[in-house]
């Protein structure tokens, strides 16, 4: 009988995801579902943006539809990701209480991965991602996205990875996301540049 899992390595995955998130871990070996491409998704981004500009004025520097809800044909789950540029993001006084008056949500606090931020919206289902002004991360997302618009190559075998990974039960959604890292790296190299990996 094959020896059973001591827990030891999904324990110290739980610790380190909690220690990002704010708030409780979404639900254990939750269901990753993917939706064909869904022309309303840009509809939904843009009166997303509209209400960004609304709340933060000046302080949102860069507003961009990313992740694969951004690039049309491409199957994703139904969320929209939204790349939010500020100033500094670690310096949360100026932004954060005016997302959180609007109903935004913060989720996630990466103080290590480029101070990244996510925030969960108020009546739509998105992940607001924030970045410091000049954060390598921001081109490098940006730069993923233009590839998968413009590379059919490149979006079909993305899309292949994304259905290959979802038949798959993960513990975290964010088990998922990390999964999708080499078919990323390897579309990125091609394109010229690599993500930075999180720590």
């Amino acid at each position: 009988m094959a020896p059973q899992p001591d827990g030891t390595d999904e324990e110290r995955r739980d610790h380190q995801l909690q220690e990002i998130t704010v708030g409780a871990l979404e639900p254990h070996n939750a269901a990753i579902t993917l939706a064909p491409y869904d022309p309303d998704w840009p509809r939904l981004f843009s009166r997303e943006a509209d209400r960004l500009r609304a709340v933060l004025g000046n302080e949102a520097l860069r507003i961009e539809h990313v992740g694969s809800t951004s690039v049309p044909g491409l199957m994703a789950k139904p969320i929209i990701d939204i790349l939010l540029v500020v100033p500094d993001s670690a310096d949360e006084s100026t932004y954060v209480p005016h997302l959180q008056a609007a109903g935004y949500v913060l989720r996630i606090r990466e103080p290590e991965w480029f101070e990244h931020r996510m925030f969960r919206g108020p009546d739509t289902s998105i992940n607001l991602h924030v970045f410091s002004s000049g954060a390598a991360e921001v081109q490098r997302m940006l730069r993923f996205r233009d590839r998968l618009r413009d590379d059919d190559v490149a979006r079909e075998r993305y899309a292949r990875t994304k259905c290959d990974l979802a038949e798959r039960t993960w513990r975290h959604v964010q088990d998922y996301a990390d999964a999708k890292t080499a078919v990323v790296n390897a579309i990125l190299d091609d394109a010229g540049g690599t993500p930075a990996p999180r720590p």
